[in-house]
């Protein structure tokens, strides 16, 4: 969602807070503003792309100091607008603040400093902030004081940063949205996403909830709530700023389609021999008990189908989409995992619900693909993703990576129960980045896209493991097209969902193998097809589908547990293509952001 960057000591700090927000550009926004400050603060913020306000930056003369901050706003509160647009400062513009989050009380804390004379220029929650840094600072407070007690009054999630009119500190507060720290060797900085700051230093710290950083040009300092000061280990980012670029490739979400061959083999790497990689202290005999998934869109997907792969090896196991379980978790035992699947570790929602677990005395594990993400760090144990950064809205390769990792998963569960037959699974898995890079080498989801583009609406069908492939091919759709498209049961269609096929619906069915499940399924792409749905068969070529399928759209053949992995790598693709041929903004589709930090 919203982006932050921050520095002081540069004597760039223009282009550095630019630079940062254009790396920021993929969380999703609608305006984008800096401030910058000496012995004044000066802002300057726009509505629309990046551009504009580097256009409008270019005209501003002498944009210059010591310290700055920088903002990429989704609107929450208020239309996007310069007017809405962050920074946002106090009456006497002596502070600029920007902010992630949501500030739940600004309502009554707004009514209160207009009673007291205070004007307001936006339509925001976050302006409350340096409205009531400047009251404290009319009072006599220090800036740092200020700032204090500004965030104390809060309440409701946020990631803030502020300068001061001849003050040479970036102030940060944490609450609930992320924000980390960077340690370069001539400056410090701020952000919301480690991204913003990997071709400035590879050093970072990630602060807490309930802390504040000050940072100066003697380095940077960490405090609690009670202004104890905190030691904090400084962790190494593994990317690089060739990874956030987007190369030969028209759009991120076509590099990251393509990456998925090396995603996937840095996440089985010293995993795919064994199969052992979670630690004895939250999976063991005593955990082969209640599972409980949690997660949001993509990630909710891949939830489905990790708890079905449990499920078949005897383990109870459920997914939850997180906002639900936040608010009201089912009942908890003792021997009960919450497992939390989030690539950026950062989602607000299942954050909530791993903490709600967490109260319950639940043990929890984060499956994630950010280092040192507030999930990572939470949670009793972490398993990485190990993708890389994914800078596409859309998510591509993280899914698969985490169908990858709940593969293995239920594969060691299997092991402890005593139930599992490792060198089939363990022989495939090897041989999958191969075989994905075979489909992106001879897909013919370009021409099918080009065929389709101009549909009524799109609907996903499978059956089993197939199924959480086929909302995740109907959510892709939907995210980068902004047609209607649905994903089913199989079974399901005729229960409702078939009074709305017509000759302008195509019906995209998953029919791998040729046992008595896909055999169902074909039956169900013969009910769409009698009613003139044109039918497009993802297929390993072993069933009958493609007699009557109008397009087919060819996987190699894999263990049963791998190929939902294989039919995704084809519905990207084709929404990938439709999108393209629809002239859609792919990378930043309308109304959506990357993560999704506000409940």
């Amino acid at each position: 969602m919203c982006g932050i960057i921050g520095c002081i000591d540069r004597d760039d700090i223009v282009p550095t807070l630019l630079s940062g927000l254009s790396k920021l550009e993929y969380r999703g926004y609608d305006s984008a503003g800096i401030a910058v400050a000496n012995s004044g603060v000066r802002v300057v913020k726009r509505e629309g792309e990046l551009n504009e306000l580097v256009q409008r930056i270019e005209s501003e003369p002498e944009l210059d100091g010591i310290s700055g901050i920088g903002h990429t706003r989704w609107s929450t509160h208020g239309r996007p607008s310069d007017e809405n647009a962050h920074p946002h400062t106090d009456c006497s513009s002596r502070v600029a603040v920007v902010h992630n989050g949501i500030i739940e009380n600004y309502q009554s804390l707004r009514t209160e400093l207009q009673s007291l004379g205070h004007e307001f220029e936006s339509d925001t929650d976050t302006e409350v902030v340096p409205h009531i840094i400047g009251h404290e600072l009319d009072a006599g407070s220090s800036p740092r004081t200020a700032f204090y007690e500004a965030v104390e009054k809060l309440e409701g999630s946020y990631a803030i940063a502020a300068v001061f009119e001849g003050h040479d500190e970036v102030m940060a507060a944490r609450q609930g949205s992320s924000l980390v720290l960077g340690v370069g060797d001539d400056a410090t900085y701020v952000a919301s996403d480690i991204t913003a700051l990997v071709d400035r230093t590879d050093s970072v710290v990630h602060m807490d909830d309930g802390e504040f950083a000050f940072l100066s040009t003697d380095g940077h300092e960490i405090v609690d709530e009670n202004d104890e000061r905190q030691s904090k280990t400084q962790t190494t980012i593994e990317w690089d700023a060739e990874a956030v670029a987007k190369g030969e490739h028209d759009h991120y979400m076509l590099k990251e389609i393509h990456e998925q061959p090396a995603a996937l083999r840095e996440c089985l790497r010293d995993r795919s021999t064994t199969g052992q990689f979670v630690t004895a202290d939250v999976f063991n005999d005593d955990h082969l008990g209640p599972i409980h998934f949690v997660a949001c869109g993509t990630s909710y997907h891949a939830a489905l189908y990790g708890a079905r792969l449990l499920r078949e090896r005897g383990v109870p196991a459920q997914a939850f989409l997180a906002s639900e379980y936040a608010t009201a978790p089912p009942p908890i035992r003792d021997s009960t995992l919450v497992v939390g699947v989030t690539q950026s570790g950062e989602t607000a929602d299942t954050l909530a619900a791993l903490r709600a677990a967490d109260e319950r005395d639940a043990q929890t594990l984060a499956l994630t693909n950010v280092v040192g993400s507030t999930a990572a760090r939470e949670c009793d144990d972490v398993l990485y993703i190990r993708s890389g950064p994914e800078i596409s809205v859309a998510a591509t390769k993280t899914f698969a990576s985490q169908l990858v990792m709940l593969t293995l998963l239920a594969h060691q569960t299997s092991l402890e129960s005593g139930i599992g037959n490792a060198d089939r699974l363990l022989s495939a898995l090897n041989e999958l980045s191969g075989q994905i890079q075979q489909v992106l080498d001879t897909t013919n989801a370009m021409p099918t896209a080009r065929r389709l583009a101009n549909s009524s609406g799109y609907f996903f069908i499978g059956r089993g493991l197939q199924y959480p492939v086929a909302l995740e091919g109907a959510l892709k759709m939907k995210e980068i097209t902004y047609e209607h498209a649905e994903g089913f049961a199989a079974g399901e269609l005729k229960h409702g969902p078939l009074a709305l096929v017509t000759e302008e619906t195509p019906v995209f069915v998953s029919a791998i193998g040729d046992d008595e499940t896909v055999q169902k399924t074909i039956s169900n792409a013969k009910e769409v097809s009698a009613r003139g749905a044109p039918v497009v068969a993802v297929t390993d070529g072993t069933t009958s589908i493609e007699r009557f399928a109008d397009v087919a759209l060819r996987v190699p053949e894999t263990h049963r547990m791998l190929a939902p992995i294989l039919v995704n790598v084809q519905y990207q693709l084709l929404a990938y293509y439709t999108a393209r041929y629809l002239g859609r903004s792919i990378d930043k589709p309308r109304n959506l952001a990357k993560s999704v930090t506000v409940k």
